[in-house]
């Protein structure tokens, strides 16, 4: 699988992120031709995610290359840092050149503050869709939305499909199959509930308040 072609690709990190939102994307990019990965936070210093996991950085904001494609992602905790200054700078300075800015599930959020979403449809989880909307972006509930130059995954599990839908427009849609057949991505969930269209309102408001302590938990 050779390609003339090399990308740039910046996922960026923070504490508190949800592990899955990058790690599903990155599983795909890296087993891309020609894809340098850089894992991106102000330190290099180990970074704890929702779930325990730590992750390790690789490149700072200062010693950051030019990046061809960024993404950032959602999680449990990112109210706390969303407003970041140093965040928004440098998804403001890497935006401003890259050839696709993109998020998964609540990364979007990140995006809206950093003024790069501006007349731009995106996707986003469920429970940041109206404060998504708030920001003024064009909120839409399809799993992975292209708008020119800015590409987005909705919840979570999304990374994934994010990923391989920019592997397709990268280097075409064979190689984006033979990538999902690699990692055997063939989902068959055992429960039709993956969406509040399916889920119902009685789920859906039984989620948000799990989802609400377990917050506060974190936050105690």
């Amino acid at each position: 699988m050779r390609h003339s072609q090399q990308y740039v690709v910046g996922l960026v990190f923070y504490p508190g992120m949800t592990a899955l939102d990058i790690i599903g994307p990155q599983t795909v990019f890296s087993a891309l031709p020609g894809i340098q990965i850089h894992r991106i936070w102000k330190t290099l210093d180990p970074i704890q995610t929702d779930d325990g996991m730590r992750i390790i950085p690789d490149t700072t904001f200062d010693n950051c290359p030019p990046l061809d494609i960024i993404c950032i992602g959602g999680g449990l905790a990112q109210s706390a840092v969303v407003d970041d200054p140093e965040i928004l700078a440098f998804l403001r300075q890497q935006g401003s050149m890259a050839k696709f800015v993109t998020s998964v599930c609540g990364g979007s959020e990140f995006l809206a503050r950093a003024g790069l979403l501006q007349g731009y449809r995106s996707a986003t989880h469920w429970m940041f869709r109206e404060q998504l909307a708030a920001a003024g972006v064009q909120v839409s509930t399809e799993r992975v939305v292209i708008d020119r130059d800015r590409m987005s995954g909705g919840g979570v599990t999304a990374g994934i499909d994010f990923g391989l839908e920019l592997a397709k427009v990268l280097y075409g849609e064979e190689t984006a199959k033979m990538i999902q057949l690699l990692i055997e991505y063939d989902p068959a969930p055992p429960f039709d509930v993956g969406s509040p269209e399916k889920a119902g309102a009685d789920l859906v408001n039984k989620a948000m308040l799990y989802a609400a302590e377990a917050l506060n938990l974190k936050v105690k």
